[in-house]
């Protein structure tokens, strides 16, 4: 199983929302797209030349737009936030909470440049308590899909979803490797490879370093059950504890804090249904820096070396 999965070639995830929403938008007249200042980065300049009466352009006022989207659900319209992470989530967490949240208003935030994969814009622009924010927020699903292919479906997907979404997505080309015709299903976990000796639970730019990961653990005579987690929140708590049960330890892989994000969501199902011992491979309480993408995952641990390590860790602190 592990060997059938292959990279298709490589695409940036936000490249992915941007096919997406131009397909909501065709198969949904009420989807709109509202920016802040981002349109080229969000990639939304196929559906603004598509459906130009359903783009607005709110400038550089966060706050305004996620007010503005919270009110045109009243008018039965989908609107779509878009713009950074940081953006999307921290500087307008009031009006999240308030105004969309606490509404119950049927409003997507769809952030990209989201982790250290942001790269040379550094600490102030790489948002990394970003799922730990939206997941705590009552009624808001908390989706981050793992490549090209599998942005573009959620986004479809979203778009049909009734209620509070955050849809978080990456700045850099990366390897693209699910179907491109695949039925993504919000609050399923996507099962990559069956396994005996230890579960790997990853989401986003992690998953592919996982599945890396699993290939050499894989030659080193581990068997690895891998699960791609593009759906934080709801969490398929029956997927989690079946799989901790079969394997009796946990790697957890994630492009966020080691607080709060899909490690924390994956030991609360386990400590309730199935304890076993469970390693994190994420950001270590820390900000991070201008580099290269690929500099910084390395200089911050969140590489398929640090995932066979912490298998390896978590596979003899095992009992019996």
């Amino acid at each position: 199983m592990l060997q059938d999965i292959q990279i298709l070639n490589e695409k940036e995830t936000r490249g992915g929302f941007g096919e997406g929403i131009l397909e909501a938008g065709r198969r949904n007249p009420n989807v709109v797209a509202l920016t802040a200042d981002l349109a080229g980065s969000l990639k939304l300049n196929a559906f603004m030349k598509e459906f130009p009466k359903r783009f607005v352009q709110c400038g550089i006022a966060e706050a305004n737009m996620i007010g503005v989207a919270a009110g045109m659900t009243i008018g039965g319209k989908v609107p779509f936030t878009t713009t950074f992470a940081n953006f999307s989530t921290s500087r307008v967490y009031d009006q999240i909470r308030q105004s969309v949240a606490y509404s119950d208003k049927n409003v997507k935030i769809c952030a990209s440049h989201a982790g250290l994969t942001l790269g040379e814009d550094g600490a102030t622009h790489q948002v990394l308590e970003d799922i730990g924010m939206m997941k705590m927020l009552p009624g808001m699903t908390v989706i981050v899909p793992c490549d090209f292919n599998q942005t573009k479906a959620a986004t479809i997907a979203v778009a049909e979803h009734a209620g509070p979404v955050y849809l978080r997505f990456g700045r850099p080309k990366w390897p693209n490797f699910t179907a491109e015709d695949q039925n993504f299903e919000i609050g399923k976990a996507q099962l990559l490879a069956e396994g005996t000796d230890v579960s790997i639970f990853a989401c986003g730019h992690m998953v592919w370093l996982a599945v890396e990961a699993a290939k050499t653990l894989a030659e080193k005579g581990i068997s690895v059950e891998l699960i791609n987690i593009h759906t934080i929140k709801p969490l398929d708590e029956a997927a989690v504890t079946a799989s901790v049960k079969k394997t009796g330890c946990v790697v957890t892989a994630e492009e966020h804090q080691i607080n709060g994000g899909l490690g924390d969501s994956i030991a609360n199902v386990a400590s309730r249904n199935c304890p076993a011992p469970h390693e994190y491979v994420a950001v270590m309480d820390t900000f991070g820096e201008s580099g290269t993408p690929k500099q910084l995952l390395d200089k911050y641990g969140l590489t398929a070396a640090s995932i066979v390590a912490a298998a390896e860790r978590a596979i003899a602190r095992k009992i019996g």
